[in-house]
C-alpha cells in the first residue's frame, strides 16, 4: 500500500506541480499541501483523474495553530473505492484569508464549509449559502478557535415570565474559573464518598 502511495503522490506532484507544496506518507496515509487559490482546481483533478478518482469527498474540516502566522488548517478527506485509496489534502490559510468554495465538485461540501465557517470563522468564497449551521445565527465568536472562552459569551435560557428565550451574559463566581488542576483526591477540603475507607486501610 505504501509504494502505491507513493506513486500516487508522485503522479499528483508530476501533474499538479503549481498546485502542490509538499507531500508525506504517516501511518500509511498520503497528505498532500496544496496552495489555497487552487484548491476548487486541484479537487477537481483529484475527482476526475483516471490515476486518482476521489469519488467521495468523507470530510472537510480545519485546526487552530494561533501562534501561526497561516492561523488555520484546513483539511480535505477524500476516499477512491476504485483505487482504494485515501488521501488527506491540506490548506494554510491566514486569519483574514478567504478560501474558495468546492461546492462546484462536491454539492455535499456545503455543509462542511458552512460548519467551518460557523466553528472557525474561515470565509468561503463562491458558497450559495454561508450561514452558521451549528450555533444561533446571533452567535458571538467561533467555538472551536484556541481563544474562545471555555464558558462562552452569552447563556440562553427560556424565561417563563416574558414566555420566550433570552440572551443573558455568562456569569460564573470566580471559584468555577479557577482551576489548580489537583486531583480531588489531593488536598481537597472535604471528604469524597470513600475517603474514609483509605483513611481507615492506613
Amino acid at each position: 500500500m505504501t509504494e502505491a502511495l507513493r506513486e500516487l503522490a508522485a503522479h499528483v506532484e508530476l501533474r499538479r506541480p503549481d498546485d502542490v507544496v509538499s507531500t508525506a506518507i504517516t501511518l500509511g496515509e498520503l497528505t498532500v499541501h496544496a496552495t489555497p487559490a487552487a484548491i476548487p482546481a486541484f479537487i477537481e483533478f483529484l475527482k476526475l483523474d483516471g490515476n486518482c478518482r476521489f469519488s467521495t469527498l468523507v470530510d472537510i474540516t480545519a485546526v487552530d495553530y494561533p501562534e501561526r502566522a497561516e492561523r488555520f488548517d484546513v483539511v480535505y478527506h477524500l476516499l477512491s473505492m476504485y483505487q482504494n485509496h485515501r488521501i488527506r489534502v491540506k490548506v494554510a490559510v491566514r486569519e483574514d484569508e478567504m478560501l474558495p468554495s468546492i461546492t462546484g465538485v462536491y454539492a455535499s461540501a456545503g455543509w462542511y464549509e458552512r460548519e467551518i465557517f460557523d466553528m472557525f470563522g474561515i470565509i468561503f468564497t463562491g458558497h450559495a449559502d454561508l450561514r452558521r449551521l451549528l450555533t444561533d445565527y446571533g452567535f458571538r465568536g467561533h467555538p472551536l478557535r484556541k481563544d474562545f472562552p471555555t464558558t462562552g459569551y452569552t447563556e440562553v435560557r427560556y424565561d417563563e415570565t416574558v414566555k420566550r428565550v433570552v440572551y443573558e451574559p455568562v456569569k460564573l463566581t470566580q471559584e468555577y474559573r479557577q482551576f489548580d488542576f489537583m486531583s480531588p483526591w489531593e488536598g481537597a477540603k472535604y471528604l469524597l464518598p470513600g475517603d474514609d475507607k483509605a483513611e481507615a486501610g492506613k
